[in-house]
């Protein structure tokens, strides 16, 4: 059954990088366990907040997997408030699609959900809020409850579960992303929700499934390739 997954969370967590990647996970996921049957996939990029992270720029590699990607009108442009076009909200609605939506940082990038909400909760949902705890502002599971709560607040649509994205960049290795998942739990027992995933880079995901630890399995760690550009 096709479904809307939700990429939430505070600047700079991550969660473009990790909404893009989770589309591939997904594809790789359907042609795994379901051989043979056509699923169609959808990429939204509703960030019309941050224009330094974009998923826009991850179209090409998108699009390899047989990815539809759509993108705020007047993206990676000079424009200070990019639009939503029309096909969004269509593609929400459309349940032959599974699709990934990138919302904006914080609590006003979540804002742009509540016009979707009644659409999304008709559908079956899974909002995730994206937790990276080697960032200033959510370094601790109490420091982030802030954002979480506030994404909660406005969003119209419950969190289902969190992503560990603790990550330094080509720093990123097994004992910080154990070390994320740790506090990413703490985050998880406060709201009564669990920590679904967590990301690896690609460099290190062999090494971590093949551990043997039921924590990190294909089946609960998204690999990560790096795909989306800055442009500062």
């Amino acid at each position: 059954m096709s479904a809307i997954y939700l990429f939430t969370g505070h600047y700079g967590s991550g969660k473009t990088e990790t909404a893009v990647n989770f589309a591939r996970f997904l594809r790789n996921r359907y042609e795994r366990e379901d051989p043979g049957r056509e699923h169609n996939i959808a990429m939204l990029d509703m960030d019309i907040v941050n224009p330094f992270f974009r998923s826009a720029d991850a179209r090409e590699f998108l699009e390899k997997y047989g990815i539809r990607v759509e993108v705020p009108l007047y993206a990676n442009t000079n424009v200070d408030m990019p639009s939503l076009p029309a096909s969004m909200g269509a593609l929400i609605r459309d349940p032959s699609y599974d699709v990934i939506i990138d919302i904006g940082g914080d609590d006003m990038g979540a804002r742009a959900v509540g016009c979707y909400s009644e659409d999304i909760l008709a559908r079956e949902n899974h909002r995730f809020f994206v937790f990276n705890k080697r960032r200033p502002f959510t370094y601790t599971a109490q420091a982030a409850l802030k954002v979480y709560d506030e994404i909660d607040a406005v969003s119209g649509v419950p969190c289902a579960g969190i992503v560990n994205n603790t990550n330094l960049l080509d720093e990123t290795d097994a004992a910080l992303i154990r070390e994320g998942l740790s506090e990413a739990r703490k985050l998880g027992r406060e709201r009564g929700v669990d920590v679904v995933y967590s990301t690896a880079p690609e460099e290190i995901y062999d090494a971590l499934i093949g551990e043997g630890d039921s924590d990190f399995s294909p089946l609960n760690v998204i690999p990560l390739v790096r795909t989306v550009k800055r442009l500062f």
